[in-house]
C-alpha cells in the first residue's frame, strides 16, 4: 500500500528507551517518515497511564541524533518532545510497540495509550500500538513489524475526530496468518481485578507487589479483545470524554421527579 511519506513523526513508549518494541516502532516510523524523533522514558513506566511528573524535575539525556531519554513518564516524554526538543511539530505521534496487548478497561492504566492520549491533548494525531502475546518469552515482534506500516497508512488515510486517538493491537499469529484490520470498540477486556502480594525483606519490613489479574471471558464480537484473540488487527478510537449519557439522562429524570 503506497501513500505520501510523512514529514515528521515523534515516537515514544512506556517500556523504556531500550525496549525491543521501541526498536521495532522506530523501524516502522522510518519506513513512513522522512524525520523520526525518539523521546522515551529511561526506565520502564508500564501501568502509569497518562500521569505527569509535576512534583519533581525531569532529566533529559541525548542518546543519539533526535533520540532522547527522559527520567519521567510517557506523557512527560510527549510533552518534552513536543514543547521543548522538537523544532517543528510532528504530523503524527506513535506510542509503542507495547509488549502485550492493551485491551478493554486495561487501557485506563496503559502508559502506551496514556502517551497517545497526551499527544491528543497537545494537538497531535496519535496512535498507540501493542503486540499481543500468549507466551512472554515468544513475543511476535515480526508480526507488528510486518503489519504496522500498512495499518498506519490505512488509518491515517481515514478521517477521525481531533479529540480521538487510535489504539491498535496486533494478534499473536504469524504475519501472513493475521486477519484484516477491523475497527473495534473497547469492550470489556480480560482484566479481572488487582492482586496484591505481600512479602518481607531481609530487615523484616513488609513490602507489596501489585499485579493485574487477567482471565479469558466472553466479550462483544466487535470488541478489540475478541478480534485480537481471534487473529485480527484491532483499531479502536478512544477519547477522554467518558460520560455515560444514558445514565446521565436517567439520573436527571430521577432528580426531576
Amino acid at each position: 500500500m503506497s501513500s505520501p511519506r510523512i514529514e515528521r513523526i515523534l515516537i515514544t513508549n512506556d517500556d523504556g528507551i531500550d525496549a525491543p518494541g521501541l526498536e521495532v516502532l522506530e523501524a516502522v516510523a522510518r519506513e513512513l517518515a522522512d524525520e523520526v524523533w525518539i523521546v522515551a522514558p529511561e526506565q520502564d513506566q508500564s501501568g502509569i497511564s497518562h500521569a505527569l511528573s509535576i512534583h519533581h524535575p525531569l532529566r533529559v539525556k541525548a542518546r543519539g541524533e533526535r533520540r532522547y531519554s527522559v527520567s519521567g513518564t510517557p506523557a512527560d516524554c510527549v510533552a518534552i518532545g513536543l514543547r521543548e526538543l522538537m523544532d517543528k511539530p510532528p504530523q503524527l505521534l506513535l506510542s509503542g510497540i507495547n509488549k502485550g496487548a492493551n485491551l478493554g478497561v486495561e487501557t485506563m492504566f496503559s502508559g502506551t495509550v496514556g502517551a497517545a492520549m497526551a499527544g491528543l491533548l497537545l494537538g497531535v494525531p496519535s496512535i498507540a500500538l501493542s503486540q499481543f502475546f500468549t507466551r512472554r518469552d515468544a513475543v511476535r515482534w515480526d508480526t507488528a513489524r510486518a503489519l504496522a506500516p500498512d495499518v498506519i497508512r490505512a488509518v491515517i488515510g481515514m478521517e477521525w475526530a481531533a479529540d480521538v486517538c487510535l489504539n491498535i493491537n496486533f494478534p499473536d499469529v504469524e504475519p501472513q496468518q493475521a486477519k484484516p484490520l477491523q475497527i473495534t470498540r473497547q469492550g470489556i477486556g480480560r482484566m479481572d481485578g488487582l492482586n496484591i502480594t505481600k512479602r518481607t525483606d531481609m530487615r523484616e519490613q513488609g513490602y507489596y507487589w501489585l499485579n493485574i489479574d487477567r482471565h479469558e471471558r466472553p466479550d462483544f464480537d466487535d470488541s478489540e479483545t475478541f478480534v485480537v484473540t481471534h487473529g485480527g488487527v484491532s483499531v479502536t478510537p478512544l477519547r477522554f470524554e467518558r460520560t455515560d449519557l444514558e445514565v446521565m439522562s436517567r439520573l436527571k429524570n430521577t432528580l426531576a421527579n
